[in-house]
């Protein structure tokens, strides 16, 4: 009796043979945490999968053709893509052979067929391909959005921006290889966790480094125009606004995952980043069709509308032609108000409904000045 009181048997184990007939112990506790884990992955990269699926034909429908030639719509593409082919891999690996109970326990993988081999290579491959779709984008971003910057500033940021860049492809190329090499060989991976660990803080950096450098420059442009009373978004400062919004999420994932022991938490970063760049490209590109629409509003109201801003009929001139020509005084005053430049009111309420960055790269003056 006294034995079963303190008997658990939550925590019993249980005994498996070996290949070659050695027995081993595998305790409950142990299998219910492989199970959990496996099972926590999956529903992780099974989200980032329906999340990249879903965005991809979200920005296939909404862009329009014209639109398509563009290099951030293409690296934005091939980004979802790829991230889209890597979470499918992922799920694959933890549903196949490598991922069996006795397989795991056994550390045999004498089952495991060379197209599995392949796919866990291909798994790092991707995730490097991906890196540097990333970080171009972000790097084309960052060049649109520091257009304005004084000439100096914006060669320091590029050049900044660049090295924080490669430095993060570096040590994501070095632990691909390493990575590839240990899997074909079945290595421990423990050898490597330094490295990894470099390369997620290479990664995490270069986020937040980005973040930072749109955040900055989303708050001048935002001083700027409520300096000058310009209320409205232009597509320039949705791209400040969405780089923002894009990369604060993602940097705060890359900083809780070294204290928040989540399974493969790290992997959620180069997600994020993917999913959320094309939203702000959607959403320039839909702003400033938007403003294309209203330009051409006050033109259709020009054809329509007098000089005076009454409508001009035919009833109305051919009563003007029937009392006869105006007076020369008359004839003068016609002129003078028709010649008379837009006031200071027209001009500025003209303005509002243009950008203020765009206003700045077209005016040779402006740019002149800025750089």
């Amino acid at each position: 009796m006294a034995s079963s009181t303190t008997f658990d048997p939550f925590s019993q184990p249980f005994t498996l043979l070996l290949r070659d007939g050695t027995p081993f112990n595998v305790t409950i506790p142990e299998l219910d945490e492989f199970i959990l884990y496996s099972v926590q992955i999956s529903i992780n990269y099974a989200a980032q999968l329906g999340a990249c699926l879903l965005f991809l034909v979200v920005l296939l429908l909404l862009t329009k053709p014209d639109k398509r030639r563009s290099p951030i719509f293409a690296i934005n593409a091939v980004a979802l893509t790829l991230n889209f082919l890597r979470t499918l891999l992922q799920c694959l690996y933890y549903t196949g052979p490598f991922n069996e109970v006795y397989a795991y326990f056994a550390v045999d993988y004498s089952r495991v067929s060379p197209s599995d081999y392949a796919n866990q290579v291909a798994i790092t491959i991707l995730t490097l391909v991906l890196l540097v779709c990333v970080q171009v984008s972000l790097l084309l971003q960052v060049r649109v959005v520091c257009i304005t910057v004084p000439k100096v500033y914006r060669h320091l940021i590029l050049a900044f921006s660049i090295v924080i860049a490669g430095l993060a492809i570096g040590f994501r190329l070095a632990f691909c290889i390493r990575n590839a090499q240990s899997i074909l060989s079945l290595e421990p991976l423990s050898p490597l966790r330094w490295l990894a660990s470099a390369t997620n803080i290479t990664t995490s950096i270069s986020i937040c480094w980005f973040c930072a450098a749109f955040i900055i420059k989303l708050g001048f442009a935002l001083d700027q125009r409520r300096k000058l009373g310009v209320g409205s978004f232009g597509p320039m400062q949705i791209i400040f606004i969405m780089g923002c919004q894009t990369l604060i999420i993602p940097a705060i994932f890359s900083i809780i995952q070294y204290f928040v022991d989540l399974p493969s938490m790290d992997s959620n970063v180069l997600t994020l980043v993917a999913i959320f760049l094309p939203l702000s490209s959607l959403w320039a590109s839909a702003s400033l069709d938007y403003r294309r629409k209203s330009s051409k509003q006050p033109k259709l109201h020009g054809k329509l509308l007098g000089s005076n801003g009454t409508a001009s009929t035919g009833p109305l001139i051919n009563e003007k032609l029937l009392i006869g020509p105006l007076s020369p005084s008359e004839t003068a005053t016609s002129r003078s108000s028709q010649s008379n430049p837009p006031s200071p009111n027209n001009i500025r309420d003209q303005g509002m409904h243009v950008d203020l960055e765009a206003q700045r790269m077209a005016s040779p003056d402006l740019r002149r000045g800025g750089t």
